[in-house]
């Protein structure tokens, strides 16, 4: 059974982001799941530092991404989520190709969520472990 208070597709997701950050670092949402959300970054020019890795920051980028989109898309009507805390445990550097997200919910309570982002490389390796916690807001 989905997770979902409103459909979304991927179309719209994408469409989410037009002209954002999110948009200026290639990130891309793939699938989504009855219970999860994917999205994946390039490793080019734009998300590298300049050892020539991907940036970690774009890495959290990805996973605030992920964890607030579903979020949003998992709270009641009318309610707003906002981000509280996230961290990230970089496992793996990627220099090439890209990087997937999949974001699942750990919790998803009346006033706060907790969702959990895995990512991996093109060879399916692990490459960041991130844990987001939203708040959610009741309607002003």
């Amino acid at each position: 059974m989905p997770i979902w208070t409103k459909p979304i597709t991927l179309a719209q997701l994408n469409a989410l982001n037009a002209n954002t950050a999110v948009a200026h670092l290639g990130i891309e949402f793939t699938e989504v799941g009855d219970d999860f959300l994917r999205a994946r970054v390039p490793v080019d020019h734009r998300t590298k530092q300049p050892y020539g890795l991907l940036h970690g920051g774009v890495s959290v980028v990805l996973a605030e991404t992920l964890g607030s989109v579903g979020a949003a898309c998992s709270c009641p009507e009318g309610h707003r989520a906002v981000g509280l805390d996230i961290n990230a445990n970089h496992l793996r550097a990627t220099t090439s190709g890209w990087v997937t997200g999949t974001a699942r919910p750990v919790h998803i309570g009346r006033t706060t969520q907790v969702w959990q982002i895995d990512m991996v490389n093109d060879a399916g390796e692990p490459t960041c472990v991130s844990r987001i916690t939203m708040a959610i807001l009741a309607p002003r």
